[in-house]
């Protein structure tokens, strides 16, 4: 937000007290206050006192889309709604301590590793918003707020529209717009905001919006000239792979059906991006609420499973995507791909196991089989049955003698085991988080230490410094223990369980100070 016109004085909100000014745009101001009961900072969005009767739907509107997606991990959360005494409705949302990557961007570019942090979680963010039926149409770095955790949040959903088909476009942020949204007719879809999720990843990369070009006019009739006819500039950096100009380039095709799919489809290729950088990849999180079972036509890599809550396990190599909870076929499917991995809790029961196990129990042997048969034909036989009987025993005695006599004093080979009486195994073994994670501050630096509930030989960790803005790369250490810098403010770090075999545990995060 801008400062183009002076604030309107913040309201008296029951159980809030206000704090500071956070910012202003051209429909509302942003405070700070502090709520007393649950005691937590918390920032309100007020309306404007002159915006009330044009914009008091739209706002309405804003509220109810938030608070519907803000389940989400990369999504603002809306705590609460409400009309001030003076009569200004207002959002009562999440704090984001940290400035939005509009600022960050303009200090200094980010790091590819950043970059790709930052926009593998929005877009799943994005996935989700559409997959609810709702298009986001504003999403820009300045609508990427930092969490108290150092995560990436997506807020701003006052343009939203339903995502059921394309829709006019009633505002837009220039730079990060797509070309349709400049037509006669302006048009979005879900394809628009793949659009604006190339354009902020690239703003983050280029210290700049696209279409921006220095020493030049940069007014709105040139951005847009640019939009609609000139090519996508190459990053001028060359630590930029190739793989990512070309995902950019496709996210921001000129013609919609040119572009990725969907947001899930562009957030699996700058995962890809990240494996080719052996970088860690970083999971995705979709809340399903269609129960959607279609997958994108881009190829993903075996990347992504759709649950009806779901993360992407990043070291997975090959999961099918399904919108349902996990049946017992598709656990016995994962249980036969190695590459299969799945990591954190999975609510599995106990008794999972019971379900994909063969119904022969396994304490019956081979060998009862036949002689239930032998003792089914008994009463059937008759005298002349009987005698045949004894000849045919007899010279079995004789083969047996003759031929197996030897065979009975060898070694005896191992049987084959009837699959059918094989107790099968658990497929599925989650690696637990690392447990009593903690800080604790020793003059300049913080002292972090944890347990691991479920030590095994061979066993790491991985941590890295939780902050977008810092640098994303997990450090190996097979010590329960790591020491950084204090940081301003809160320190926080996130730690990793990795097994001796590769498979990974859900990260834990601990932060200390503030």
């Amino acid at each position: 937000m801008n400062q183009r016109r002076p604030p309107a004085p913040p309201p008296r909100i029951p159980g809030f007290q206000c704090i500071e000014l956070l910012g202003s745009g051209g429909f509302a101001d942003v405070y700070r206050y502090e709520q007393e009961l649950p005691r937590r900072q918390v920032a309100i969005k007020v309306l404007l006192p002159d915006r009330m009767g044009a914009t008091a739907g739209q706002f309405t509107a804003e509220a109810n889309t938030m608070a519907m997606l803000s389940s989400h991990p990369a999504i603002v959360t809306i705590l609460q709604a409400g009309v001030s005494d003076d009569g200004r409705p207002y959002l009562v949302m999440e704090y984001c301590p940290g400035a939005n990557l509009q600022v960050r961007y303009r200090r200094e570019p980010f790091s590819v590793a950043e970059a790709l942090r930052v926009g593998i979680p929005i877009a799943a963010a994005v996935e989700t918003a559409h997959r609810a039926g709702v298009l986001h149409r504003d999403i820009k770095p300045a609508n990427i707020l930092v969490t108290e955790y150092g995560r990436p949040a997506l807020t701003d959903f006052g343009i939203a529209a339903t995502a059921h088909g394309p829709t006019e476009t009633t505002g837009m942020s220039i730079p990060w717009s797509p070309p349709e949204s400049f037509g006669d007719v302006a048009r979005s879809g879900p394809r628009s905001d793949v659009y604006q999720l190339g354009a902020t990843v690239y703003t983050l990369l280029a210290g700049r919006s696209p279409f921006e070009v220095a020493g030049q006019s940069n007014a709105s009739a040139d951005l847009i000239d640019r939009i609609e006819r000139m090519p996508l500039p190459p990053l001028d950096r060359p630590d930029v792979p190739e793989a990512l100009q070309s995902v950019l380039e496709r996210a921001m095709a000129k013609d919609p059906a040119d572009r990725h799919t969907s947001a899930l489809a562009f957030a699996r290729a700058l995962q890809k991006v990240q494996i080719e950088l052996a970088h860690a990849v970083t999971p995705i999180d979709i809340i399903d609420e269609g129960a959607r079972g279609d997958r994108d036509e881009d190829e993903d890599g075996g990347l992504t499973r759709v649950r009806a809550v779901m993360s992407i396990a990043p070291d997975a190599a090959d999961v099918a995507t399904s919108p349902r909870p996990a049946s017992a076929e598709t656990i016995r499917r994962g249980a036969q791909d190695e590459a299969t991995v799945v990591r954190g809790a999975r609510n599995i029961h106990p008794d999972d196991a019971t379900v994909i196990r063969p119904p022969v129990p396994a304490s019956a042997p081979e060998s009862t089989i036949p002689r239930r048969e032998i003792a089914a034909e008994a009463p059937r036989r008759g005298r002349w049955g009987w005698w045949v009987s004894v000849g045919v025993i007899a010279l079995a005695a004789v083969a047996v003698i003759g031929f197996g006599l030897p065979a009975l004093l060898a070694e005896p080979e191992p049987e084959d085991t009837p699959a059918q009486t094989v107790a099968p195994q658990d497929p599925i073994v989650a690696v637990p988080s690392v447990a009593d994670l903690q800080g604790a501050v020793r003059g300049d630096e913080v002292v972090f230490t944890w347990t691991n509930p479920e030590p095994e030989e061979g066993d790491s960790y991985l941590w890295t410094i939780a902050s977008v803005a810092g640098e994303p790369d997990y450090e190996r250490t097979v010590e329960p223990t790591v020491t950084v810098p204090a940081a301003e403010g809160e320190t926080c770090v996130e730690v990793v369980l990795r097994r001796a075999s590769g498979t990974s545990s859900e990260p834990a995060v601990a932060c200390v100070g503030g």
